[in-house]
């Protein structure tokens, strides 16, 4: 077994505390959140209208707790780690670029209303970075 190199640690505890936490928080949100939350989503992702809202809110709450309990875990190895941060922020980094709203236009750059999921292309860099210490 293969512990999690100490360097990191840092990374992995902020992100996966914030994403277990994010995850808890959808787990038995009420009715009315998970409509507006599925709502964005099948917006950036057309495939997910044919998800029930309440059914598309746990499936999120499940990935998001799944992720950041391989983060916080440090028995998980960091490839594997890094592989789920790295999808999850990249599915979340494609809400930001294909919402209306989000970016000003004709620009990367976030909006006010983009700029909380716009950060979530810091959480990519650290699921691309324990991607490369797995590789070591």
């Amino acid at each position: 077994m293969k512990l999690a190199h100490p360097r990191t640690l840092p990374g992995r505890l902020a992100t996966g505390v914030y994403i277990l936490h994010a995850g808890f928080e959808k787990w038995n949100a009420p009715h009315e959140r998970a409509e507006g939350v599925h709502a964005m989503a099948a917006g950036a992702y057309p495939p997910l209208s044919a998800v029930p809202p309440a059914r598309f809110l746990k499936l999120l709450a499940g990935a998001e707790i799944a992720t950041g309990a391989a983060l916080v875990m440090p028995l998980v190895d960091s490839r594997l780690a890094g592989l789920a941060l790295t999808a999850f922020s990249a599915g979340l980094l494609g809400l930001y670029w294909r919402s209306p709203g989000m970016r000003r236009a004709g620009s990367i750059w976030p909006t006010p209303a983009g700029m909380a999921v716009s950060k979530d292309v810091w959480m990519l860099g650290i699921g691309l970075g324990l991607l490369a210490e797995g590789a070591r």
